[in-house]
């Protein structure tokens, strides 16, 4: 589960105080030209806690930058630590997904630079459920394609390149609905943390259990690209 929390009590207090919604609002897509691709922020669902301790769903965005270097000395994801930062965990949880979907879809991530920023102040982005919406990202990005607008995934990455389950699924769907966003995808895998919870109105849930579903859903393209010898 993936949680945003202060540096301090106070500001956590302030921002729990002023209001989810006034927060993800400032920080809008930045779509670049199809054939420039090289850096996209994305909506990444999370759960923080209220004052009295009760979970809520947030929507937060990464700005994810992306490099296809000359050289081949191997991946290099890097995480700036300001405005915001990324916890141990979600570090280590989005360079495993990275790796890991790259190598479901044949793609080589000898020569990538992927640098993540959290742009808010004084924040930490907690947990791993981030990892599968970074890395698609990134895919995406090196493939040329782009996440639509609106769309998000949440989940992780497992070993055999499937999307793995979360925790907090409910919270997070509420929230995209708040913040107006057009389609979440969860994972197959219901976590028995969660409680049973209803889709709300009008609002498109897609169960995704593969990489490859993942990916058309957020792109609208195929992970895998599919040569013909004649």
């Amino acid at each position: 589960m993936m949680s945003a929390r202060g540096s301090t009590p106070k500001t956590l207090a302030v921002i729990l105080l002023i209001g989810l919604s006034s927060v993800p609002r400032a920080l809008p897509y930045e779509i670049a030209p199809p054939t420039q691709f090289h850096h996209q922020s994305v909506p990444i669902l999370g759960v923080t806690f209220t004052q009295t301790h009760q979970p809520v769903g947030i929507v937060m965005y990464v700005m994810i930058h992306f490099q296809n270097r000359t050289d081949h000395e191997g991946l290099k994801v890097h995480f700036r630590k300001i405005p915001g930062r990324f916890g141990t965990i979600a570090r280590k949880a989005v360079a495993t997904a990275i790796a890991r979907a790259a190598h479901s879809a044949n793609l080589s991530t000898d020569s990538w630079t992927v640098v993540l920023t959290f742009p808010y102040s004084g924040l930490t982005m907690y947990g791993d459920s981030l990892s599968a919406m970074v890395a698609l990202s990134v895919l995406a990005l090196a493939k040329g394609d782009a996440v639509m607008y609106g769309r998000t995934l949440t989940g992780t990455i497992t070993e055999d390149g499937q999307i793995g389950s979360v925790t907090g699924v409910p919270y997070k769907v509420y929230a995209a609905h708040s913040e107006r966003l057009d389609r979440v995808f969860i994972p197959d895998e219901h976590d028995p943390r969660d409680d049973e919870w209803q889709i709300p109105f009008l609002m498109h849930v897609s169960h995704v259990g593969t990489l490859e579903k993942a990916y058309q859903g957020l792109t609208g393209r195929s992970l895998l690209t599919t040569t013909f010898s004649q």
